[in-house]
C-alpha cells in the first residue's frame, strides 16, 4: 500500500473510530504529510520504511529550524501511524519502536503583569457592540484560564451567573466547572443583555456565547486576531495569544497563594506536573524580587 493510502486509513480510523477531535486530526493531518512529502523524494513505500529512514525524517524536520518539542510530536504522530499500519497487517514490523524521544527543554510560559493585563482590559470600546463583545471574552479569558477552543464553545446557558461559574468542555470532551470573577460575570451580563441580540443576524438563533459580527460562533483563529490587535494597542511586551491570558491567570493565582492541586483543577490539566512548570515561573518572579529589593543580593 502507498503510505499516502495509509494515511488516508489512519485519519479516517482516529477520527471515526476512536473519535478524536477535530484539531487533533488535523495535527496528524499535518505531521503525516510532511512525512508522506519526505517519503516521496526518499522513494521510500510503507512497507520499506525503517529506523533509520524515521531518524533522517526527524533530522530534517531540526534542519528546518522546529523545536525540538514539535519535532517530538511529530515522533507521536509517527508511532501511532505505524502501530496503526501493524495492526493493519500492512507491514510486518514497527519502524518507530525503538526511537527515543527528543529531549525538550521546558521553556517558561509568557505572562503579562497586572498592569498589562489592566491596560489590555482598558483598551475595548465598550461603548460599541462589538466592544462590548470584546471585553467580556478579554475578562472571561483572565478570570477563568480558559483555552481558546473551550472559549469559542462556550453556550449562553454554560454561564451561571448566580452561582458564579461556567461550565466548559475540554481536552478528552472532560467536563470541568470553573469560577468566575465579580467583574467578568458583570461584563458578560451586559454584553448579553446590550450587545449580543445586535450582533445575532436577524432572525438568527444560535447557543453560542460569543458571537462574531455576522451572528454566527467566533472562530480559534478569529479570537486569536482580534486579541492580537488589542495587545498591539495596550503596547504590551511580547505579542499577545489567548494562552498567555491563561498562563496570567495561572501566574496570579499562585502569586497569591493558591494551591497546585487547585490551579490544576481549574486549569483542567489531567496531569499535575503540567501545572507544576507554573511554580518555576513564581520562582523566577521572586528571585527578580529578591534580586532587585534585597540589600546583599
Amino acid at each position: 500500500m502507498e503510505i499516502s493510502a495509509a494515511i488516508s486509513s489512519f485519519l479516517t480510523h482516529v477520527k471515526v473510530e476512536k473519535g478524536l477531535s477535530s484539531n487533533t486530526v488535523s495535527a496528524y493531518h499535518r505531521d503525516l504529510a510532511k512525512f508522506d512529502e519526505f517519503a516521496k523524494k526518499s522513494r521510500l513505500s510503507l512497507e520499506s520504511v525503517s529506523r533509520d529512514d524515521l531518524v533522517d525524517f526527524l533530522a530534517s524536520l531540526y534542519r528546518q529550524k522546529l523545536e525540538s518539542k514539535t519535532v517530538a510530536r511529530h515522533l507521536v504522530t509517527l508511532r501511532n501511524f505505524f502501530r496503526y499500519a501493524q495492526i493493519q497487517d500492512l507491514i510486518a514490523a514497527d519502524p518507530s519502536v525503538n526511537l527515543e524521544s527528543p529531549k525538550i527543554r521546558r521553556s517558561l510560559p509568557g505572562y503579562l503583569r497586572l498592569e498589562e493585563v489592566e491596560r489590555l482590559l482598558a483598551e475595548p470600546d465598550s461603548k460599541t457592540s462589538l466592544g462590548l463583545r470584546d471585553r467580556a471574552m478579554l475578562e472571561v479569558l483572565y478570570s477563568t484560564g480558559l483555552r481558546v477552543s473551550e472559549l469559542t464553545g462556550l453556550r449562553v446557558t454554560d454561564l451561571d451567573t448566580k452561582v458564579g461559574c461556567v461550565r466548559c468542555i475540554g481536552k478528552g470532551d472532560k467536563e470541568r466547572i470553573v469560577p468566575v470573577g465579580k467583574k467578568a460575570l458583570g461584563m458578560v451580563d451586559k454584553y448579553l443583555r446590550d450587545a449580543r441580540p445586535k450582533l445575532l443576524a436577524k432572525g438568527a438563533s444560535t447557543p453560542t456565547l460569543f458571537v462574531n459580527r455576522r451572528g454566527r460562533q467566533l472562530s480559534r483563529v478569529g479570537v486569536w486576531k482580534i486579541l492580537s490587535a488589542y495587545g498591539r494597542r495596550a503596547g504590551l511586551r511580547t505579542a499577545l495569544t489567548p494562552h498567555m491570558l491563561r498562563h496570567s491567570f495561572a501566574t496570579h493565582l499562585l502569586e497569591r497563594g493558591a494551591d497546585l492541586r487547585s490551579v490544576q483543577l481549574m486549569l483542567g490539566h489531567a496531569d499535575i506536573s503540567t501545572t507544576q512548570i507554573y511554580t518555576h515561573v513564581v520562582e523566577e518572579r521572586l528571585k527578580q524580587i529578591y534580586k532587585a529589593h534585597h540589600p546583599r543580593a
